[in-house]
């Protein structure tokens, strides 16, 4: 019999886990949804845009939540919320209401995602040693499952909702079971503090390496399906594999970066990854042939591996204002990535959409070798 020590031990790895999975299942049937109401590029663009705004207006919220609640019932009532709205997005009759159902999306993830982060930071000041890497990892395993069973489902035929549905109640109950295995909240009460920080100084340079990458990952997750799709003509069942092996290196890469950064240096191993996450980028961007192009995905994940463990680390050790600073910048990457990304399609074609998020990670790598505060 598995003892509740164990169950707790489990239950902060489950819910980054469940965050990746309903990430990465809305990314993978992004094509069909696509297809099922003829959008073009731009409308695709605009309701992905719905998606981040969702994410950054729940800051204040997410905020708010977790300073009344506690982080663990912030995380219970926003992962009620992301299993409730997922399959909703499939019911979508037209634009306008898809977009409503994804800002609702990126709302909960947006509460999700904090709450956890603050569950994972508690944890890390009881183990008196750094944990959130291994726990962002467990984020690359829930989004690189969520690919795979989006390229299986959309393979054999199912339609996004019954794909969605099947995955909500999959997840409801081990979601409850997380929720009752962690610890109680010990809320106290908190002097008010900015919700929104404006960068400055030396904390510019990590907000802008938060903002590239933001944009790249969100790109890549949105529209690499898309992409797979359009230029390679592929099934269904095989596009959303571009994000899973994306997701994949990135998991296998974050399984490293802690002792690739005791050795080389923080700065050394994201300017670097920025560097082949690029190359990847470009070698996806040609649209050879199919395990080319999945390849050159794959790298970018690997690339993009060591970015936000590092920055949100490098940002943390100079207090919490720098910390909500980046923070508002890479929320801002996610809002203005993906859209962006669609209305370059829209004019120039999806391989310059494409093309330019390896150009932004040539940013990142130019942006972390001259952060002195990464290190």
């Amino acid at each position: 019999m598995i003892s509740a020590s164990r169950f707790r031990l489990a239950a902060t790895p489950f819910l980054f886990i469940l965050l990746g999975v309903i990430y990465a299942s809305w990314a993978a049937r992004i094509p069909a949804i696509r297809d099922g109401l003829l959008l073009s590029p731009a409308q695709l663009g605009i309701v992905l845009l719905g998606g981040g705004f969702g994410a950054v207006a729940s800051f204040p919220l997410a905020a708010g939540l977790v300073a009344k609640f506690g982080a663990r019932r912030a995380a219970w009532y926003a992962g009620l919320g992301l299993i409730v709205i997922l399959p909703c997005t499939a019911l979508a009759p037209n634009m306008s209401l898809l977009m409503m159902t994804v800002v609702g999306l990126g709302a909960g993830s947006g509460c999700f995602d904090v709450a956890i982060n603050a569950i994972g930071t508690e944890n890390e000041k009881a183990a008196g040693r750094s944990t959130m890497s291994l726990l962002h990892a467990w984020f690359c395993v829930g989004t690189l499952s969520g690919s795979l069973l989006g390229s299986l489902m959309a393979g054999m035929g199912i339609t996004p909702f019954v794909h969605f549905l099947g995955a909500s109640l999959a997840l409801l109950i081990p979601l409850f079971i997380a929720y009752r295995a962690l610890p109680p909240d010990h809320v106290a009460s908190e002097k008010p503090h900015e919700l929104f920080a404006i960068a400055h100084g030396p904390v510019i340079a990590l907000g802008i390496i938060g903002f590239c990458g933001a944009v790249a990952e969100g790109s890549i997750a949105d529209w690499s399906g898309v992409f797979m799709k359009d230029h390679l003509h592929v099934h269904d069942g095989v596009a959303p594999l571009a994000f899973a092996g994306f997701a994949c290196l990135m998991l296998l890469a974050r399984l490293v970066c802690d002792p690739l950064k005791d050795r080389f240096g923080a700065r050394r191993v994201v300017s670097i990854g920025a560097l082949l996450a690029a190359i990847g980028i470009f070698i996806a961007v040609l649209a050879v042939n199919v395990p080319v192009t999945l390849i050159g995905f794959a790298l970018a994940g690997a690339g993009l591996a060591s970015v936000f463990p590092f920055m949100f680390s490098a940002a943390g050790r100079h207090g919490s204002t720098a910390l909500a600073a980046v923070a508002t910048f890479s929320y801002s990457g996610g809002l203005i990535g993906p859209p962006a990304v669609g209305f370059l399609t829209q004019g120039w074609g999806l391989q310059v959409g494409i093309a330019f998020i390896g150009v932004l990670a040539i940013g990142i790598s130019i942006s972390a070798s001259r952060a002195k505060w990464l290190e």
